[in-house]
C-alpha cells in the first residue's frame, strides 16, 4: 500500500463531496448523526459552496492509496467567518478545513498522512501555527484523533441553532 499526496483542483470537487458523503454514511451507521446530519452533504448546495470557496482561498490536497483518492483537506491562512467570535491567535497561521476520508480506506493512515503533510507545508511557509476545528460532541473521538496527530485543544465553542459543540485545536510546527 502506497500513500501519495497531490494538490487537488476544481475538477476534484465531486470526489471530495463523495468523501464527505462516505463519512456521513459511516457516521449514520454508528448512530452519530449530530456531527453532519443524516443526508448526503453533496445534496446541500451550501456545503458544495463552502468546499469550493475554501479550495479557492487555499490549497486542497488529496491523499491517494495506490492511486485511488482516499482522503482530503484544504489548507488556508485563516479559519472561516463562523469562528470570528473567537479570539484570533495573534500570529500567522495555517488552518485546516474539510478533512474527510472515503471510509473504504478507514484505518489506513490517509488522514494522518494529510495532517503530517499540512504540518510540513505550514513549516515550509515559515509559519509555526497549524489549527483546525472539529465536532466535539458525543464521544469526542474526532478530538482524540487530532490529539493523536499532535494537536492540542485550545478553544471550545458552540455554533448554530442546536448549539453544535466544536473544538479548536492547535499544533506547533
Amino acid at each position: 500500500m502506497t500513500i501519495t499526496i497531490r494538490e487537488a483542483g476544481p475538477d476534484d470537487l465531486p470526489t471530495i463531496l463523495g468523501m464527505l458523503d462516505s463519512s456521513v454514511r459511516w457516521l449514520v451507521s454508528q448512530g452519530r448523526t449530530e456531527q453532519w446530519g443524516s443526508e448526503p452533504l453533496s445534496e446541500n448546495p451550501r456545503v458544495a459552496e463552502s468546499v469550493a470557496g475554501y479550495m479557492a482561498q487555499g490549497t486542497t490536497y488529496l491523499a491517494e492509496i495506490d492511486g485511488v483518492p482516499a482522503a482530503t483537506l484544504t489548507l488556508t491562512d485563516a479559519p472561516g467567518a463562523y469562528l470570528s467570535h473567537l479570539p484570533a491567535p495573534g500570529e500567522p497561521e495555517r488552518y485546516i478545513h474539510w478533512l474527510a476520508s472515503d471510509r473504504r480506506f478507514e484505518g489506513r493512515g490517509a488522514g494522518a498522512a494529510l495532517l503530517a503533510h499540512a504540518a510540513e507545508e505550514t513549516r515550509r511557509a515559515g509559519v509555526s501555527l497549524l489549527r483546525v476545528d472539529c465536532y466535539a460532541g458525543g464521544d469526542r473521538k474526532l478530538v482524540a484523533f487530532y490529539e493523536a496527530n499532535g494537536f492540542t485543544p485550545t478553544q471550545a465553542y458552540t455554533s448554530g441553532e442546536n448549539d453544535w459543540p466544536g473544538q479548536v485545536l492547535a499544533r506547533r510546527v
